[in-house]
């Protein structure tokens, strides 16, 4: 029997598929995220995380199975209710994605000039909000080339907010920071789940960012499910490649 998606998520997935040529990245995936929780993806490299992002958010067509995007049906979306449901996601970038042209404020404000009608002193106001949220409302007037990795992650996560959207979207958000910095982003990604009750899906290889934010863990393996539940069931998962997670994590 075919699994229900249950309209209320804010993403649903069921029987995904995508291959690339001969080499199938997803075989048949489907979960819902619950609203105001955190779900970690999480895999080695080359198991189809990142390509899942781009999936859900329409960058990628599937092959085969169903997407529900805040309500929306991703394979019968026309362009205009494609770009209504983007507006309503926010998504982190592995490497943060920002206008190296723009200043840190202009950054932040470009998807408030783009997708609202606030004036210019609104957006200036809200600009300064967001980026005290993540600790840069100091660093107004620098240009992404003057930042650290972990200081344009934050701007990043500030520009993803900006909309207020339902869900936000991390990929890699720790690769390639230091162990402290990258503890702070994680605690920036609790610290926004705490707040603002937004839905998250967290793309990672790293176990330690995973347990630090994640309400529930799905483990992907050769294009499908290896496990998806809560970090008690997750340890005690007899999964030999769970197991060197775990090790490796240690």
């Amino acid at each position: 029997m075919e699994q229900q998606t249950n309209p209320e998520s804010p993403i649903a997935v069921a029987g995904l598929r995508k291959s690339f040529g001969e080499q199938t990245v997803l075989a048949g995936i489907t979960f819902q995220l619950e609203p105001g929780k955190v779900t970690c993806v999480l895999g080695r490299s080359g198991t189809g995380k990142s390509v899942l992002l781009k999936l859900l958010i329409g960058l990628e067509k599937p092959d085969a199975g169903s997407i529900r995007l805040v309500g929306q049906d991703m394979a019968s979306a026309s362009t205009k209710e494609l770009n209504e449901a983007r507006k309503k996601v926010g998504f982190l970038f592995q490497q943060a994605a920002l206008y190296d042209s723009m200043s840190i404020e202009e950054n932040v404000a470009f998807p408030l000039r783009r997708h609202t009608t606030l004036s210019a002193d609104e957006r200036r106001a809200r600009v300064h909000e967001l980026l005290a949220s993540v600790g840069m409302d100091r660093d107004l007037d620098k240009r992404p080339s003057q930042l650290s990795g972990g200081m344009r992650k934050r701007v990043g996560l500030a520009r993803a907010l900006a909309l207020d959207p339902v869900v936000v979207m991390f990929d890699e958000p720790t690769a390639g920071l230091d162990s402290i910095t990258a503890s702070e982003i994680a605690d920036l990604i609790v610290e926004m789940r705490q707040k603002r009750h937004v839905t998250s899906i967290v793309v990672t290889h790293n176990l330690r960012t995973a347990k630090t934010v994640a309400d529930r863990l799905i483990v992907l393996d050769c294009g499908k499910t290896l496990f998806d539940g809560t970090f008690d069931g997750f340890h005690r998962c007899d999964s030999p490649l769970i197991a060197k997670f775990v090790k490796d994590a240690a």
